[in-house]
């Protein structure tokens, strides 16, 4: 069983037309048309998301148009194998001269034309087709991309994302000359080539791909310092940013790739700032270098001495007592603030306790006490 028939089967099930598949796809209703009776063989599951939006709307499980178009393709392979490449258009051929280097394009054309479909003109058009395929496939849930595209070649949304679907589908093999003048002429700016170290470089359209160019080599050669990163660039300039980097610190940040991604000069900033927190980083322990730990192949008598980061459990349970030993002191500077505010509170509410005349011995007044000397003296008299 097929995916085409799978599809109408479902289509029948649920009471649904072809346009209604073809609106939950995002794509054009005689584009499912065609893939419905055959025209057009099933798209790879690889490079497309149509299957997963119409696998949703059909209510199927997963995969299952996927697992179906890709053994179809198979079948569909197996069968025309063999055959001989059929040359390229000279629309095609014209265009890719057209984007390659200047002082290169005579002698390319030579090469193209004495030996038609070459290893040379297979390789340069299987990359250009790669890098192609890659921005397209990026881009294919942008729709502000789908309809800047769509623009430039004056065709609509749904129409414009059918044609992404047919481009990803495509190969070197069975490249049109619709392909080169949707993709391949907006996208790629220009292209050059080393016949020697057959290292290709690619120039894209700045607004419909912007980043550095791409560069593909050929050859073995020995390990060389990887190109420094724009915003590594960026942040060495910036004394601000980079004032007091040691050269540690410095190569560890060259060291630091991120694949798919290009960080900012704000991004190496704030790694360096992790890199001196010592918050980061868990504390060593240094250890007798005379004492054998086991399971080291260290030798007894050896003097270098030996670091072995803590073990987790003894972590975990000097955590345990500093968060203890915080409560405690919180509990106690709790404890000590509500006893002072009770005993104002106390000393508030009740009134202070009258105080009773001091007694009088004789001879002495309620204005004031005799002095000691003088009462003494009357009573001997």
């Amino acid at each position: 069983m097929d995916v085409c028939l799978v599809i109408k089967q479902r289509l029948e099930e649920l009471g649904f037309e072809q346009r209604d598949l073809a609106a939950a796809a995002e794509v054009t209703e005689s584009y499912i048309s065609q893939l419905l009776t055959r025209k057009k063989l099933p798209p790879a599951p690889g490079r497309t998301d149509i299957y997963d939006k119409m696998g949703k709307f059909l209510k199927l499980p997963g995969a299952e148009l996927s697992k179906l178009a890709d053994h179809q393709r198979r079948e569909e392979l197996k069968r025309t194998l063999g055959d001989a490449p059929p040359p390229l258009f000279r629309e095609v051929r014209e265009l890719v001269l057209r984007k390659c280097a200047p002082d290169k394009e005579k002698q390319f054309r030579v090469i193209f034309e004495k030996h038609p479909f070459g290893e040379v003109e297979r390789l340069v058009i299987q990359k250009l087709l790669d890098v192609a395929k890659r921005v397209a496939k990026e881009e294919l849930e942008s729709e502000n991309w789908v309809h800047q595209v769509a623009r430039l070649t004056g065709r609509s949304y749904e129409e414009m994302r059918v044609s992404i679907l047919e481009f990803l589908d495509t190969d070197a093999l069975n490249l049109s000359v619709e392909n080169c003048v949707t993709f391949l002429d907006p996208l790629v700016e220009s292209w050059d080539i080393d016949l020697a170290t057959f290292g290709m470089e690619i120039v894209l359209n700045g607004r419909l791909a912007p980043g550095d160019p791409k560069k593909f080599e050929f050859v073995e050669r020995e390990p060389c310092q990887p190109e420094e990163e724009r915003g590594l660039k960026e942040f060495f300039r910036d004394i601000s940013l980079s004032h007091g980097a040691t050269e540690e610190e410095i190569e560890f940040l060259k060291k630091l790739r991120l694949k798919g991604k290009r960080p900012t000069a704000l991004y190496y900033y704030r790694e360096l700032q992790n890199l001196r927190d010592p918050l980061n980083f868990r504390e060593l322990v240094t250890q007798n270098p005379r004492a054998k730990i086991q399971g080291q192949s260290q030798s007894e008598g050896s003097v270098a001495p030996m670091h072995k980061y803590r073990e987790a459990s003894e972590i975990n349970r000097q955590l345990q007592l500093d968060r203890r030993k915080k409560a405690t002191q919180r509990w106690a500077v709790n404890k000590g603030s509500r006893g002072k505010k009770q005993k104002a509170k106390a000393s508030k509410a009740s009134p202070a306790p009258a105080t009773s005349p001091p007694l009088l011995l004789p001879g002495e007044s309620a204005q004031g006490r005799l002095p000691v000397v003088a009462r003494n003296s009357v009573t001997r008299n």
